[in-house]
């Protein structure tokens, strides 16, 4: 089943992270470097927070400026990154309209989502979602 990220309730996100950690313990890790999704503070509690995660672009503008074509567009939106052809040249992450590519720190690879659900299954708030496609 082909499945998609998306962003339910932005409003709900009380900025606890637990996306972010789920995202790097899917990959055996736990800290809050090196994960595809991110929380930031729009200015405090106040004023709440956003999540920055991949939304599956139709056309995606990273794929377009991959000088190697490591990110091969998905049927139903985003990219799949194909390690072993990329440099680490990071256009992608300068393309990405919605800063949700970062790199990997230790490989010097983007990390961009595998629309896998983890994090989803970890957000008390219910923010985050799965469309299957």
């Amino acid at each position: 089943m082909i499945r998609r990220l998306v962003i339910e309730d932005a409003e709900r996100c009380v900025g606890c992270q637990s996306c972010m950690f789920a995202c790097t313990r899917r990959e055996g890790n736990a800290s809050l470097e090196d994960q595809r999704i991110h929380v930031k503070s729009l200015g405090g509690v106040a004023r709440g927070f956003t999540v920055i995660v991949c939304r599956a672009c139709k056309d995606p503008s990273c794929m377009y400026v991959c000088p190697v074509d490591a990110l091969q567009k998905r049927e139903v939106g985003g990219v799949r990154l194909s390690s072993e052809k990329c440099i680490g040249c990071g256009r992608c992450v300068d393309a990405c309209p919605f800063s949700a590519i970062t790199m990997d720190s230790e490989t010097n690879k983007p990390l961009v989502c595998l629309y896998c659900g983890y994090c989803m299954d970890y957000c008390a708030y219910g923010v985050l979602g799965v469309e299957k496609v």
